[in-house]
């Protein structure tokens, strides 16, 4: 079996990608002199929200994802970030290589939605990795990748910030059922109203008359 070594060395935003895109630095080492012509990698990235602190703010807009402070000691679970392949290319002992990530901004998600609720810091970030390595002197030796292989990155939330901001700058994303649109579209109709947005803050503002009169 071919033994492989991953550490993540850096991590940043992909200013030329189609849509919200992280780029995650990979170090990935085999033993000295040994010749890996190629890696198949399922890179999948877990969120350890246990592995850091949490001012008031972000505790309450935290609340729906892992409930009142007073749970998180059995509720602060991992929140599944993403699965990516990645193609290594041949190396002899050492390689680094770029695992690109694209990212969401749909609420719906609770990756996003974890995101969104911090001020600042650092995001903890477990990346778990498996496979198959095809290495050897001469020829194939095929072995699998170790499914104990992962590496640890402490990620800052403003690269995050810096991947969506690009796209959909002081915006976010809301998926609603066809029926639904369908009665919000004949709302704004009806009502002559110039955005998504104003039709948002007028229902927002009736709402909120109709909560005073109660």
């Amino acid at each position: 079996m071919t033994a492989l070594g991953f550490a993540c060395v850096g991590v940043r935003s992909d200013p030329y990608a189609a849509g919200p895109t992280l780029v995650f630095r990979l170090r990935i080492t085999a033993a000295p002199d040994t010749r890996v012509h190629a890696v198949a990698l399922q890179c999948q990235l877990r969120i350890e929200p246990a592995r850091r602190s949490y001012g008031d703010g972000e505790g309450e807009r935290l609340t729906d994802l892992f409930g009142g402070r007073e749970r998180w000691a059995t509720t602060l679970n991992p929140v599944q970030f993403a699965t990516v392949p990645l193609l290594v290319p041949g190396f002899t002992g050492e390689t680094e290589i770029d695992l690109a990530v694209p990212c969401t901004y749909d609420q719906e998600v609770a990756a996003a939605r974890y995101f969104r609720a911090l001020d600042g810091g650092e995001v903890p970030l477990l990346l778990l990795f498996s496979g198959t390595a095809f290495a050897g002197p001469g020829g194939f030796q095929v072995s699998p990748v170790p499914w104990d292989r992962e590496a640890r990155v402490r990620m800052p939330v403003r690269v995050w910030r810096e991947a969506i901001d690009r796209h959909f700058p002081d915006s976010g994303w809301l998926r609603l059922p066809d029926e639904l649109m369908d009665e919000l579209l004949a709302y704004r109709s009806r009502r002559a109203l110039p955005s998504w947005e104003a039709t948002m803050r007028e229902l927002l503002a009736a709402a909120a008359i109709g909560e005073g009169a109660r």
